[in-house]
């Protein structure tokens, strides 16, 4: 019998109950209009620059088109190796598999003699990217799920000295009244001095309307990250640009579906255990030949993948 309480990994960060700590705003900064949405002409650019006016460079290395029977352990984590999940959901790799090209996040697939640690009531999925990357464009086509849990699309990092997030997407739009809502965070826990000192987690938080019920299809989502700005997409169209104050480090991205009581997105009796969070693909660009690791110690030492 496999005892989940014995598989939780020690992690010397005890940081990510923290993580992606969104609390959804209570009103919306605007109403993102889709009528010159990009349509797709080419797999090979970012849905919102179609002609490559921005020259970027697909890298295959990260990239993940999930058209494989199991996992590509040489790119992802089968599951959070340092994080066991926010209660009353635990992640459990029996949760995420790829079926008919996708990448599948279930709920509750453990079996019944599992045991759960104690608090918590059922199991979700997660992967995480092996390498870490800084800067570039990051794209995911996906359909959230239809019931209360959050599906995630995500990038972070945690050290000793710095911790931040960038969350492509957190949302839950199956949970009551927020069909509509289109979620957009970003996080510090920490960075170093010569990074903003910060010792005490802040995040930049925004709320935007969407005129469709954001699980109802597939859509995609992207965001362009650079020195300057953070640049958030929905189906190829532009509804925030946040300056770029602290993201300077390398992350590695995940992908997830949990609960979380900020949202409103906690399992109850009611809820539908058999929905999925599906993703097309993963897509990754550089903009240029990337950069080898050089000698100085932060942001200036990476372009592209590491």
């Amino acid at each position: 019998m496999i005892n989940l309480k014995t598989t939780v990994a020690a992690s010397l960060l005890v940081v990510t109950c923290l993580s992606a700590q969104t609390k959804p705003k209570h009103t919306f900064t605007n109403q993102v209009d889709f009528t010159n949405a990009p349509k797709r002409v080419n797999q090979k650019f970012p849905l919102s620059d179609q002609v490559n006016k921005n020259d970027w460079i697909l890298s295959e290395k990260l990239s993940d088109e999930f058209e494989g029977k199991k996992l590509n352990t040489k790119k992802w984590y089968p599951n959070n190796p340092g994080w066991k999940g926010r209660k009353p959901t635990y992640f459990h790799g029996s949760n995420v598999s790829l079926k008919n090209g996708e990448l599948v996040f279930k709920i509750n697939q453990h079996k019944d003699d599992h045991i759960l640690p104690e608090g918590y009531t059922h199991t979700a999925g997660f992967i995480k990217s092996k390498e870490k990357v800084l800067y570039g464009y990051f794209e995911a086509e996906m359909k959230l799920m239809d019931d209360t849990w959050v599906s995630g699309f995500w990038a972070s990092l945690g050290t000793k000295d710095w911790w931040t997030e960038i969350d492509f997407c957190e949302n839950s739009p199956a949970t009551k009244n927020q069909q509509n809502d289109l979620n957009s965070n970003i996080h510090v826990f920490r960075s170093p001095k010569e990074y903003g000192n910060v010792k005490k987690h802040f995040s930049r938080n925004k709320k935007y309307k969407v005129p469709f019920n954001l699980h109802d299809d597939y859509h995609v989502w992207g965001v362009e990250w650079d020195k300057e700005f953070i640049r958030f997409y929905l189906d190829g169209v532009l509804f925030r640009e946040a300056k770029n104050t602290h993201w300077f480090q390398p992350m590695q991205v995940n992908f997830n579906n949990e609960s979380n009581k900020w949202f409103g997105a906690l399992p109850s009796e009611k809820s539908k255990l058999d929905q999925t969070f599906q993703v097309k693909y993963f897509r990754y660009w550089s903009k240029g030949k990337p950069l080898k690791r050089q000698s100085k110690k932060y942001a200036e030492d990476y372009v592209g993948i590491q």
